[in-house]
Order: structure tokens, then sequence, then C-alpha cells
């Protein structure tokens, strides 16, 4: 008899600020969860000049998906004259960004903007 492992997958916590909306990712951004955050984010985008904000500093891993996943909702956002920031202190995460030449392509800041307003959920 074989032993299913499954994971507890932490869901991403949402919290409007300041006219921006701000989404806490934690944990590993792979192929498995990919397609449940795009939904998230394609909710997001959908509409107006959408100001979002991805709070990746407790991503743990991300894959090509995920890679993916950012592009897709920065296409997006940039096609309704929107803006997406990525907010991430992690040496690694800046360091996958170049590898896969999207460094230059992100807006990405070490930590939340310092709005007097701006504030996050967590989960």
């Amino acid at each position: 008899m074989s032993k299913t492992r499954t994971r507890s997958v932490p869901h991403p916590t949402e919290q409007p600020a300041h006219g921006a909306t701000v989404l806490e990712l934690r944990g590993e951004v792979d192929l498995a969860r990919v397609p449940s955050l795009s939904a998230r984010l394609d909710t997001l985008t959908a509409h107006g000049q959408p100001d979002l904000i991805l709070d990746l500093r407790r991503v743990s891993f991300i894959d090509c998906a995920g890679l993916g996943m950012l592009c897709r909702a920065r296409n997006r956002t940039l096609a309704r004259q929107g803006r997406l920031r990525l907010v991430s202190d992690s040496g690694r995460f800046l360091r996958v960004l170049r590898h896969a030449g999207l460094s230059g392509i992100f807006e990405v800041h070490p930590h939340l903007p310092e709005e007097p307003t701006l504030t996050t959920a967590t989960g």
C-alpha cells in the first residue's frame, strides 16, 4: 500500500492598499501552484489600470512556470496601462531573473513601498 503525501500549500494573502493591491506569495511557486495563482493574477489584472505589488519575500522556490506566470502578469498589467512591482530581498531570486534574461523587465524592490497607508495581510 502506498502512502500519498500531500503538501500544505499556503494561500496567497491579498490586501488593497492606497490604490494598489498587495499579493503576498509564500512557499514554492512551481508548476503545481501556478494554475491557481495565475487565475488569481488574471482576475487582478483584468480591468482598468491595475496597480499590483507581488510580495515574494516568503517565496522559497520559483521555477520556470512561476517565472512565466510573472511575465504573463507583467504583460497583462502593461497592456492595461497598469503597474506591476515585485518585492524581494533575495539575491537568489535576482540571480534567477538575471540568468533567465528577465532582470531588466521587472520593477523589483527589496521591501514594500513606504506609504503610510500601505499594509499587507498575513496568513
